[in-house]
């Protein structure tokens, strides 16, 4: 890697490059002033990031000992709580507080709504992420297991599409009732004086909420009604001439729902980002979001599309008035944690922080947000950063310095960057209140992530016995008062009406079905905002915001018995209890595959998240996060005998024969059998091996080593 000297740092010279000819013009920060800002704010924070890693493992040390030597008794909660009092981990409740967040859009502070989470490195997921503000509800249903059956032949099929219009009469009786009848009898929506009315056997008929009726286009025959319902809103799409609308009474040829209203673009956890090339990468792509300039050519079906940012949607509201409906959804960009460093820019011949880097980069990109006229992602000029893998106070407080200082090189008020606090590792769980005190001018985001916190479960306890089955994890104690926890916490300190309160991904993107009955839950649980897979799944977690007002069932919520210390304290390990040889092979195979299929191609191919099929060929989400989950539960039971080593490595053997064939048609996989002496397999197999070795469980470190030697390799 060829480098440059820019104030007594070591810069790659394409980071560089891109930073000075593609970042810094028309935002009125000069080179000089971007380097020796960013030079001394490495100076001063590197190595206080340095020390906070090192009282991560001196805590899991400390922990290790308690755990070694009370190995197979039953669990003292008590006796935990006081240790880990004792040694630091679990700090004293301050004074209450209110969360002080200032000029937050309202799709962060005060609407409940779904939110994608996209790799920012490929350009055309963060394009179809940014334009899926608004989507077909009728498309949704008609391509997907929402509707029981399939579409018959590749044309259009009528029978298939009067299902998917007959769903979604059901859903406007529900969101948007009529004062009497139902919208699948109605023949024609049309205006009169500023209210929207239906026409019902010749008879006009208002909606129940008048007020819900919002903005409309109309030219000749065609026109578009849009309606707002718990702050969404429902687009009455009306084309007589449209085959859908040639078949509907009302002309009505599509239903588009506002659908996902915040998009999480991740430098994080679904990218292989492990050099400069790679970084420069996902610079490029969020500062193509920030200033409008996005653009992805792609081949299609023998033809070039060409994808580019939406336009907000000009409309007139009904007294007349000229109004603006957001065309995108609102972009946040998730930054890594505190562990990982990058050899993109050198502070005396040593790697410096990559989340330092992150910061800095990303919110330089933002400024030309700011100076947009039009089509801004953030009406209130806000910048909105989410950081993971945070443990504890002190570590978030290290980010409040990180980004006050990013603040200050580049010239922006205090708190114009917003912080999301992911809650996914254990000492932030148990001090997460403390946690949000740190940043509480600038929070906008807290949420739970089930795989990431369950891997720091598991190898915080990594001493204290085997794990239960994976399978297990989401029905345990544990589990249950950290999501109710979560909530109890935004509660407490008012983050409602200035931010999120969120909950996970949905990892079966082609199981639509099954979403539409278990996702309703998020919502009943007082998030008012939860990850799905994909634009389409994000039409359908749609309807479920109209389905529950958040905001009333967070009020119902403050009168329940807040989550149980005790119980969240409570590690999942078996005491007393043996798998069945069954239960362990099950469980070998499944995490061994599970780790195969994602590494192979985050290692050999650099794809960080994908569609990758389970032992079942059933294609789930995996990112690195569900990589924690199985690596760490497998190296628990390596330590703890319920496997051997030689059977970790049979299973990773058999279980590559299946990866292989799972992957035979795409013609850039490389496959692992049968040599087994590739990088991916080398680095699955040192995931288990060296799992409970790994600092806090990442798998970072080993995917960075070997990706870097497959690069090397085969040049890519």
């Amino acid at each position: 890697m060829g480098y440059v000297e820019r104030a007594g740092l070591s810069v790659a010279a394409e980071l560089a490059d891109f930073a000075e000819n593609r970042l810094l013009p028309n935002t009125g920060i000069t080179v000089d002033h971007f380097w020796s800002g960013y030079a001394a704010l490495l100076n001063t924070l590197a190595p206080r990031n340095a020390a906070l890693l090192q009282k991560r493992a001196d805590l899991q040390a400390q922990i290790d000992d308690w755990s070694k030597a009370r190995k197979g008794q039953a669990f003292d909660v008590a006796a935990s709580k006081a240790f880990l009092q004792e040694i630091g981990y679990l700090t004293p409740k301050g004074e209450a507080f209110q969360i002080g967040s200032e000029n937050v859009d309202p799709e962060i502070a005060s609407i409940a709504g779904p939110q994608l989470v996209v790799p920012v490195m490929n350009a055309r997921y963060a394009l179809n992420a940014a334009n899926a503000r608004w989507r077909s509800l009728y498309d949704a249903l008609y391509g997907t297991d929402a509707l029981p059956g399939q579409a018959n032949g590749p044309g259009y099929d009528a029978q298939r599409g009067a299902q998917a219009v007959a769903w979604s009469a059901d859903f406007l009786d529900k969101a948007v009732p009529l004062v009497k009848g139902s919208h699948k009898d109605v023949t024609a929506y049309r205006r009169s004086g500023t209210a929207l009315m239906a026409v019902i056997d010749d008879t006009e008929v208002g909606f129940a909420d008048p007020a819900g009726f919002v903005a409309y286009t109309e030219e000749d025959d065609t026109a578009n009604y849009v309606l707002r319902h718990n702050g969404m809103h429902i687009d009455l799409a009306i084309d007589p001439s449209h085959p859908v609308g040639a078949a509907h009474p009302a002309g009505l040829k599509d239903l588009v729902l506002e659908s996902a209203l915040t998009a999480i673009n991740d430098c994080e956890d679904s990218v292989a980002a492990v050099d400069a090339a790679d970084k420069v990468l996902a610079y490029t792509n969020w500062l193509g979001l920030m200033d409008g300039t996005l653009v992805e050519r792609f081949e299609k079906a023998g033809k070039t599309i060409e994808r580019r940012l939406q336009a907000d949607r000009q409309m007139t509201a009904p007294n007349g008035d000229a109004i603006t409906l957001k065309g995108r959804t609102v972009a946040l960009v998730r930054n890594v944690g505190h562990l990982m460093t990058t050899d993109a820019v050198l502070l005396d011949g040593q790697e410096t922080p990559e989340g330092m880097l992150d910061a800095l980069f990303t919110v330089a990109a933002s400024l030309h947000d700011r100076a947009r006229s039009e089509n801004q992602n953030s009406a209130t000029g806000s910048v909105y950063v989410v950081k993971p893998k945070m443990h504890g106070p002190e570590e978030v407080a290290f980010s409040e310095d990180l980004y006050a200082g990013v603040e200050d090189i580049l010239g922006l008020p205090r708190n114009t960057v917003k912080l999301g606090v992911m809650d996914e590792e254990r000492r932030t769980s148990v001090n997460l209140v403390e946690c949000m005190r740190q940043v509480k001018d600038r929070l906008v985001f807290i949420n739970t992530g089930f795989l990431d916190r369950t891997g720091d479960e598991i190898h915080t306890a990594m001493q204290l016995g085997p794990a239960i089955p994976k399978e297990e994890m989401k029905s345990s104690g544990w589990l249950l008062a950290y999501e109710d926890g979560n909530v109890d916490a935004g509660l407490e300190t008012g983050l409602v009406g200035r931010g999120q309160i969120g909950k996970g991904m949905w990892a079966k993107p082609d199981d639509m079905a099954e979403m539409l009955e278990a996702k309703l839950g998020h919502p009943m649980s007082g998030a008012n905002t939860a990850w799905v897979p994909s634009p389409t799944a994000a039409t359908l977690h749609a309807t479920h915001y109209h389905a529950v007002n958040v905001f009333d069932r967070l009020e119902e919520i403050k009168t329940r018995e807040q989550a149980s210390l005790d119980a969240l304290l409570t590690p999942p390990v078996m005491t007393g209890r043996n798998l069945t040889p069954e239960e362990v092979r099950h469980g070998l195979d499944n995490n061994c595959q599970s780790i195969l299929g994602y590494v192979v191609r985050w290692v050999d191919q650099g794809i960080g998240c994908s569609k990758v099929p389970d032992l079942n060929d059933v294609a789930l989400m995996e990112d690195r996060a569900t990589l924690r989950i199985s690596s760490q539960i497998l190296a628990n039971w390596l330590m703890h005998g319920v496997i051997t080593e030689d059977e970790v490595i049979d299973s990773l053997k058999r279980m590559a024969v299946k990866v292989d064939a799972q992957n035979a048609v795409d013609a850039a996989y490389r496959p692992m059998a049968p040599a087994y002496d590739g990088p991916a397999f080398a680095a699955a197999r040192d995931l288990i091996i060296k799992g409970a070795q790994q600092p806090s469980g990442y798998t970072e470190p080993l995917l960075h080593a070997y990706r870097r030697q497959a690069k090397s390799l085969y040049g890519a």
